[in-house]
C-alpha cells in the first residue's frame, strides 16, 4: 500500500519504512514553536519533568505576537515569564518587539522550517507550513512541553483528502478564496484529523502567499495538517529565505489511499466571503449582491493568514488614489516587520495612509480579539483573517465576515461587502 505526501514524512522522523492511517507512532521534530499566550502554559508544565532543559535550542522558536506590544500587565508578564526561559536556555529563535512577527509569516520568512521537516506548535494555524512540503500541525501547550524537552510527539497517523486543482485563478481571486470555497464545500468538520494534500497542475499558478493562506485556513476544515508538492515555486522561497538549510522532497505514491478526491477549477472560482459565525457559511460576491448590501463598521488587512507582502500589494494597488468610506475604521496589519518595511520601500504605507487607514505593528491584535481593534455591539467587520466565530473579534453580537485582501480592500472603499469589480 502506497503513502501520502504527510504519511511519508512522518514514517521517515519515525524511523518507520511505512505507516498507515490510524498508526500511533513517535516521530522526531525539527521544530517546536510556541507563542506569548501559549508558552507560559508550557514553561509551567516543564515543572512536572524530571528534566527541565530543552532538548535542542536552536530548534525551538517562541515568538511574542498575540498580545505584543504588551496591551495590559498581564501580557506583560506573560511576555516576561517567556523571555526569562528564554535567555536561561538559551533559545536561539526567540522574537520580541523589534525583530517579532505574526508566528506563522515569520517562520518561514526566517528560513525555520522547510519541506520534509516535522514541526509542532501551540498554536492551531502551525498547520500553515504544509505550504513548503513540510509536515506541521497545531498542538496544546502540554505536548509543546514534552516537545520542547524530549524533541518528539506522538501521533496518530492521519487519512488524506486529496485536493486535484486545476487551470489558472481568475483575475481578483486568491488562495483566500480556493479555501473558503472548498471550506463552504466540505464543512468546518470535513476533513477532521484528516492531511488535506493539494496536487494536480493548477498547483502552478498559486504564488507561495496562496498556498501559506491556504495551508493556514486547513484548520478550519478540522483537518490535521495542509501540505502542497514541492515544485519550482517553493524551491525558489526556500533558497531565499533557507539557502544554507537542508531539505527533502516527499511525494505521494501513485497508488496512495485517499478517503475522498475533489476536483476545484481555479479558473471558476469567485471571490468568497465566509459569513457569521463559521467558516463554512460561505457566499461569493454574486450570491451578496443578489441579497442586497451590506454595510460595515471596520476593515481589517493582515494576520498570519494574510498578512504577507503580496496582500499588501492586492490591497494597496486597489486602494490607491481612492479614500476610506465615512465612518469606516481600517487598519492594515503587516505580518513581520521585513514586509513592514518592504510596504513602505514601495510605498504601500502612504498609500494605505493617504486613503484613511492606519499601518499597525506586526501582531496578532484584533483577529482573537486582542486588541488593535475590538468591535462594539452590534458592529460589522471585514477581515482577512481566520475565524468569525461568535465574539472573536469583540462583542458578542458583533459581526466577521471574512474574506481576501482584494475583498477587503474593496469593501474598505465602498463602506459595503463589495468586490474590486464594483469599483
Amino acid at each position: 500500500m502506497g503513502m501520502t505526501m504527510t504519511q511519508k514524512i512522518l514514517a521517515a522522523h519515525a524511523g518507520l519504512p511505512s505507516v498507515k492511517a490510524g498508526d500511533l507512532i513517535e516521530a522526531n521534530l525539527d521544530l517546536v514553536l510556541g507563542n506569548d499566550v501559549t508558552t507560559p502554559v508550557a514553561i509551567n508544565e516543564l515543572s512536572k519533568f524530571k528534566k527541565k532543559t530543552v532538548f535542542d535550542n536552536t530548534k525551538i522558536a517562541l515568538v511574542m505576537d498575540h498580545f505584543t506590544p504588551n496591551k495590559d500587565i498581564k501580557s506583560a508578564e506573560h511576555v516576561k515569564q517567556v523571555r526569562d526561559f528564554s535567555k536561561a536556555n538559551n533559545i536561539v529563535n526567540y522574537f520580541d518587539v523589534g525583530q517579532m512577527g505574526i508566528e506563522h509569516a515569520l517562520l518561514p520568512e526566517k528560513g525555520l522550517i522547510v519541506a520534509g521537516n516535522t514541526c509542532i506548535g501551540a498554536d492551531s494555524h502551525t498547520c500553515t507550513y504544509g505550504a513548503l512540503g513540510a509536515f506541521s500541525t497545531g498542538v496544546g501547550s502540554t505536548d509543546m512541553a514534552a516537545g520542547m524537552v524530549t524533541g518528539k510527539a506522538w501521533f496518530k497517523v492521519p487519512s488524506a483528502i486529496k485536493f486535484v486543482l486545476k487551470g489558472e485563478k481568475a483575475p481578483w481571486t486568491s488562495g483566500k478564496d480556493l479555501i473558503l470555497h472548498i471550506i463552504g464545500k466540505i464543512g468546518v468538520d470535513g476533513a477532521r484529523y484528516k492531511s488535506m494534500e493539494f496536487t494536480g497542475e493548477g498547483v502552478a499558478s498559486l504564488s507561495m502567499d496562496d498556498r501559506f493562506t491556504v495551508a493556514n485556513m486547513a484548520i478550519e476544515a478540522g483537518a490535521k495538517n495542509g501540505i502542497f508538492p514541492v515544485d519550482e515555486n517553493t524551491v525558489e522561497y526556500m533558497k531565499e529565505h533557507a539557502p544554507n538549510k537542508e531539505y527533502t522532497v516527499y511525494e505521494a505514491d501513485g497508488d496512495a489511499e485517499y478517503d475522498e478526491v475533489i476536483e476545484i477549477d481555479l479558473a471558476e472560482l469567485r471571490p468568497t466571503v465566509a459569513f457569521p459565525h463559521l467558516p463554512e457559511n460561505t457566499k461569493t460576491i454574486d450570491e451578496i449582491h443578489a441579497e442586497g448590501d451590506i454595510e460595515i463598521d471596520q476593515v481589517v488587512i493582515g494576520s498570519c493568514t494574510n498578512g504577507r507582502i503580496e496582500d499588501m500589494r492586492i490591497a494597496a494597488d486597489i486602494m490607491n488614489g481612492r479614500k476610506v468610506a465615512d465612518w469606516l475604521r481600517v487598519i492594515v496589519i503587516p505580518g513581520t516587520q521585513e514586509v513592514y518595511m518592504q510596504m513602505l520601500r514601495e510605498g504601500l504605507a502612504e498609500i494605505f495612509i493617504e486613503a484613511g487607514a492606519i499601518v499597525s505593528t506586526p501582531t496578532c491584535g484584533p483577529c482573537l480579539g486582542g486588541h488593535m481593534g475590538i468591535l462594539a455591539h452590534g458592529e460589522r467587520a471585514v477581515s482577512t483573517t481566520n475565524r468569525n466565530f461568535v465574539g472573536r473579534m469583540g462583542a458578542i453580537d458583533s459581526e466577521i465576515y471574512l474574506a481576501s485582501p482584494a475583498v477587503a480592500a474593496a469593501s474598505a472603499i465602498l463602506g459595503r461587502i463589495a468586490s474590486p469589480e464594483d469599483l
